[in-house]
């Protein structure tokens, strides 16, 4: 039996044990605190009542209010489907160069295209949509078929020299290894090389590409985005801007194929793919809005200077 006592110097009781010749005071708990533990006990009671709270053999009890937190998050779930469906239709019933114009529909048309890019696209033209040799960066604003939002969308639709698409963009180079000599070949990569600043050309180089390559390329090399012809005056290069990867691509052009999404895709998905592919390269002003142009312009007045430097 425990041999209780009364400890003088504080008057509370000791609840009999020692050790080492220390004792236990018999301290009472607050009474705050013993009501408070109360009050968690009551409501954990309350809680196994209404919620799942006691493990079976099968499953836990249900409870009297029958929630479960897979029925919310399926609650939750389909209260975004429906969201996400209302504004898929607003999409779809909008002509894609409107979108633009309604800042809630454009931002969920972007949202909705980074998405799809990244499960539909980032094997070739990557995470970051920065592309690779062969691939085509979308973040600048060099465009081989064009850059509105009516071009990336027919792009996207039908492809390029997709086959199996009867409408897929289809544009060849000839392989102008077989029609040049070696000293043609090296005077027209000159020539081509320094349409964008890197080195000096001839004028027999100039005389070839303007005999030979200038119907598709422009004189001056711009590029011709109705025939998917690239421009070679930005130093932007699909296959690589080496002298040595440029003669190559002249003597014996490579072709990139990209699949038609028109029977992969839903046409608003598509849609939603252009508009995000549209505002990472170039494309962050509305086409076509008359007031953004014009917004725009009178920024680049203010700022000749750094217009000057960006280009």
């Amino acid at each position: 039996m425990a041999n209780k006592r009364i400890d003088e110097p504080t008057g509370t009781e000791t609840v009999g044990h020692e050790w080492d010749g220390i004792e236990e005071l018999n301290t009472p708990l607050p009474r705050w605190w013993l009501w408070t533990f109360y009050a968690t006990i009551a409501v954990a009671a309350v809680i196994v009542v209404l919620y799942p709270a006691i493990p079976m053999l099968e499953r836990a009890t249900k409870g009297t209010l029958g929630w479960t937190s897979r029925g919310q998050l399926a609650a939750d779930m389909s209260a975004a489907d429906m969201a996400r469906q209302s504004i898929r239709e607003q999409i779809a019933v909008t002509d894609i160069e409107q979108l633009p114009r309604s800042p809630e529909l454009w931002q969920a048309a972007i949202n909705g295209g980074a998405a799809a890019f990244r499960v539909n696209c980032v094997q070739c033209h990557g995470a970051g949509a920065a592309g690779s040799e062969g691939f085509p960066n979308l973040n600048n604003d060099d465009w081989l078929w064009g850059g509105t939002l009516t071009d990336i969308k027919q792009t996207i639709t039908h492809g390029i020299r997709w086959e199996a698409d009867d409408n897929t963009r289809i544009s060849f180079m000839p392989a102008f290894g077989d029609i040049f000599s070696k000293a043609e070949l090296d005077a027209v990569t000159a020539h081509v090389l320094s349409l964008s600043g890197q080195g000096k050309g001839s004028a027999k180089g100039a005389n070839i590409f303007a005999e030979n390559c200038a119907a598709c390329h422009g004189p001056t090399g711009a590029g011709d985005q109705t025939q998917g012809a690239p421009a070679l005056n930005d130093a932007i290069w699909l296959f690589g801007g080496s002298p040595a990867q440029v003669r190559s691509q002249i003597a014996n052009p490579r072709h990139g194929v990209m699949p038609s999404w028109g029977d992969r895709l839903d046409p608003v998905t598509i849609k939603m793919l252009a508009a995000y592919v549209h505002s990472r390269g170039g494309g962050l002003t509305p086409e076509g809005d008359p007031e953004a142009a014009a917004e725009e312009m009178q920024q680049a007045s203010k700022a000749p200077a750094k217009a000057a430097n960006d280009g």
